[in-house]
């Protein structure tokens, strides 16, 4: 994924109908009882050594400005008053702020402008499902902290009879920006063309809700999207979505650090290495009902 190019509105009555419910869902505006209420700290408080770390221009406010882009149910989406970010990375970067001294600030912003938020200083860093990939690393620093990796999403029953090895001719979503957008699907368009056939119809989109909405009113055949955003979307609509096949290439995230702040990329690495030793990355994990993803080791630009 690159930070400048990477990670449909139905007519028919329906459809709206569909739509509708999937906003409640998958955009924040939903039952607020869905969504898990329990709050998970570091088991071990805050840890000066790390804080000490922290930049004072940073630590003089009291809080780590973070840009997210909150689309991305259960990584960071909005609950359900429409301003106040939840989700595994809400809780995991609210985390390593308490372990440094500090409380997380959200800044929601669309997927392709949150990198260049941190590089412009205009937050001091960014948690959001980032894929760590030799092209970030070069403009940023980069803090693993969870492992994610690829999977697809259909209506169920596959009425499009997609097949993950043939999908050309296809209409598949994507959001923007994406590991899935400009690594996964153009490769799959390259095989396309050598095999002469005709190209997968891609359709990108700038909130991943808005890819999930189009498979579910059937104006997209599948989508591709990280493993716990698809697990999660056939979970909230309750059967009208299925996964196809299993998840693969897996890949670790990266919380994002600006490429001068070398010394909190560290004070961010100890925080999150804090986090999986006390077992509080796997609380949050259970909490968001993540399986698999755990990490035995943070690392800076790994």
């Amino acid at each position: 994924m690159t930070t400048g190019s990477l990670r449909r509105r139905a007519v028919a009555a329906g459809a709206l109908v569909l739509t509708g419910a999937l906003a409640l869902s998958a955009c924040g505006e939903k039952d607020d009882s869905t969504e898990p209420k329990t709050s998970v700290t570091p088991k071990t408080g805050a840890d000066q050594a790390l804080a000490a770390k922290v930049p004072a221009d940073v630590k003089s406010d009291g809080t780590l400005a973070v840009g997210t882009d909150a689309t991305y149910a259960p990584m960071e989406f909005l609950d359900s008053d429409n301003k106040t970010v939840i989700g595994f990375d809400a809780d995991v970067i609210g985390a390593v702020a308490a372990k440094l001294g500090l409380k997380a600030a959200f800044t929601p912003a669309p997927f392709d402008s949150v990198i260049p938020g941190v590089q412009s200083g205009k937050t001091e860093a960014a948690i959001s499902s980032f894929t760590i990939n030799p092209d970030r690393m070069k403009q940023v620093n980069m803090v693993s902290y969870f492992q994610g990796s690829t999977q697809w999403l259909v209506k169920t029953g596959n009425p499009a009879k997609i097949d993950i090895n043939a999908a050309c001719g296809k209409k598949v979503a994507v959001q923007k920006a994406t590991t899935q957008a400009d690594e996964d699907v153009p490769k799959r368009q390259d095989a396309c063309k050598k095999a002469g056939g005709p190209a997968i119809s891609v359709d990108p989109y700038q909130g991943q809700d808005q890819a999930t909405t189009a498979v579910a009113s059937g104006k997209d055949d599948a989508m591709l999207a990280d493993g716990p955003v698809i697990q999660y979307a056939v979970k909230k609509l309750n059967g009208q979505l299925e996964t196809l096949g299993e998840p693969y290439d897996p890949f670790d995230y990266g919380i994002v650090v600006k490429k001068e702040q070398a010394q909190l990329a560290e004070a961010v690495q100890g925080a999150v290495q804090a986090l999986i030793a006390d077992g509080t990355i796997k609380g949050i994990a259970d909490k968001w009902g993540l399986k698999t993803g755990m990490l035995a080791t943070s690392k800076i630009n790994p």
